[in-house]
């Protein structure tokens, strides 16, 4: 099981914060039967132990008009690999990389907020990224 080494109440923390990253320490603290406290001190110690890396929003980019989400799967040459990774990390475009297995060794995505900052990422980032040897593009349709 992907949780294991935490006990049953940090699994229970965590299932409900994987429900709704938005309650609060006192909504949780009352659907587990402990204090608000309590339950900052075990969320401040799952943060410490990296647990719990952040809280965020999933935005369907599909509603939001106009929007264009991709996957990127990138082979890149051993010696290149963290350049590579350094300049996806800092393009805004880009929202998540992911060292993988398989037939790549990086997949990216990004969300473009339409056809031109899409063909940008790809002409001004993609296009110039170092010791690149493939570069396989997935548009999303719809999920």
């Amino acid at each position: 099981m992907y949780l294991s080494g935490l006990d049953e109440l940090d699994r229970k923390i965590l299932d409900l914060l994987t429900q709704n990253a938005r309650y609060s320490y006192s909504e949780l603290g009352e659907r587990l039967g402990l204090s608000r406290v309590a339950i900052k001190n075990r969320m401040d110690a799952l943060e410490q132990r990296g647990v719990i890396e952040g809280y965020t929003v999933i935005v369907n980019p599909q509603r939001t008009g106009g929007a264009i989400s991709c996957y990127y799967e990138i082979e890149v040459r051993p010696d290149a690999l963290a350049e590579v990774i350094r300049i996806l990390d800092d393009c805004p475009t880009v929202t998540q990389i992911y060292r993988v297995t398989g037939e790549c060794r990086l997949h990216a995505h990004a969300v473009a907020a339409g056809q031109d900052e899409l063909e940008r990422l790809m002409t001004q980032t993609l296009d110039r990224l170092p010791g690149i040897l493939s570069l396989r593009t997935n548009v999303i349709l719809s999920r």
